[in-house]
């Protein structure tokens, strides 16, 4: 037991490093997904935390680098139950501890993870440090309540594009995608319908505008979506796009929909992350199983009600999921369609984007 995960709060779990052994501090959160751990991993909204997976067992069908969901490990640091260190299928390349030494990431095994969710559940989202087990635990609390918050940092700047990058697809139309952390899964889905050109998040309307696109998608992303850089791009460009072409929010996007239109975002609990959120449809009464990661939810009250209405509902603490523009093709949701992991229960997402485009 060579690793410890102390909390703010001064709780200390002792486990064994099976990935990079470095110090790291980030935000502490729990994913409740049975699978889909390298997508986990690799998904651009984890930047800044340190991922807990509350399923036991976590490895044990390794790793395959084509289900990664951008370049690299994205959370700071990894805590499971138990590492598989032997893992089985076909299409797996390497072990998970193998993928987190590649890419430097630390991770504990042994650790308490269901008294850990237990924790945060009542408590909330606490700053945490993953730290060699030889270090004094009272000293590094002190530490970790003496660090910044991630969410203070520009994440979406951390993780978004630098340049504008091009995906070829059904050659009919032309989306945009707004680069605020977009998982490889957005990029594919819109692919299917359309060429697809990413863009830096802090692009502006006229440079969005200047590809001509016949939509505009803003993608997930990790931190606050009120952090005050974001509002002076992401959140502006929004606002100016609306009534000039089509937009889709998801995820962080949903929020800077939101943001744009004077409405108003806040921090949850204990967020949403996992594949197994149950979303109402308030428009056909359906309810569907959802794929979800973020921290922070549109404040109901804050939206303009003559402009926007609600059209997706949490079904476990009641938070927004879904919004739509009364009279412009503006709509967004706060789950992620293109899943992976998760159900697929959602594509259709973009089928009704696309429905909306100019001469679709």
């Amino acid at each position: 037991m060579d690793g410890s995960l102390v909390l703010e709060d001064g709780t200390a779990v002792r486990g064994a490093f099976f990935g990079a052994r470095r110090r790291v501090f980030g935000e502490l959160v729990f994913n409740t997904n049975m699978t889909g751990y390298t997508e986990a991993l690799t998904d651009p909204s984890y930047r800044g935390q340190i991922l807990m997976m509350t399923y036991p067992l976590i490895g044990n069908y390794g790793v395959d680098p084509e289900t990664m969901e951008s370049e690299t490990i994205q959370p700071t640091g990894f805590v499971v139950r138990e590492a598989c260190a032997a893992p089985s299928h076909p299409r797996s390349s390497l072990a998970l501890s193998e993928f987190l030494k590649t890419y430097e990431t630390p991770a504990i095994e042994r650790a308490d993870t269901r008294a850990l969710t237990i924790k945060i559940r009542s408590k909330g989202t606490m700053k945490a440090a993953l730290v060699p087990a030889k270090e004094d635990v009272d000293a590094v609390a002190r530490e970790v309540r003496k660090s910044p918050h991630p969410d203070t940092r520009n994440l979406v700047g951390e993780v978004s594009c630098r340049r504008v990058e091009r995906y070829p697809g059904s050659g009919k139309r032309t989306l945009v995608v707004v680069d605020c952390g977009v998982k490889r899964n957005i990029i594919r889905e819109a692919q299917r319908y359309a060429d697809v050109i990413r863009v830096p998040y802090d692009a502006t309307s006229d440079e969005i505008l200047a590809h001509k696109p016949d939509g505009v998608i803003l993608s997930n992303g990790p931190g606050d979506p009120a952090h005050p850089e974001i509002r002076a791009t992401a959140v502006k460009a929004a606002k100016d796009l609306v009534g000039r072409t089509p937009l889709l929010g998801i995820c962080l996007g949903h929020q800077l929909l939101a943001l744009a239109f004077g409405g108003k975002t806040y921090k949850l609990k204990f967020g949403h992350r996992g594949g197994n959120q149950p979303v109402k449809d308030l428009r056909s009464g359906r309810v569907h199983i959802t794929s979800q990661n973020h921290g922070f939810a549109v404040d109901p009250d804050s939206l303009p009600s003559s402009e926007f209405e609600v059209t997706h509902l949490n079904l476990n603490d009641g938070t927004v999921e879904g919004m739509a523009h009364r009279e412009l093709p503006i709509f967004s949701v706060q789950y992620h369609p293109e899943a992976r992991p998760g159900p697929w229960d959602n594509e259709y997402i973009f089928r009704d984007f696309v429905a909306e485009l100019k001469g679709a």
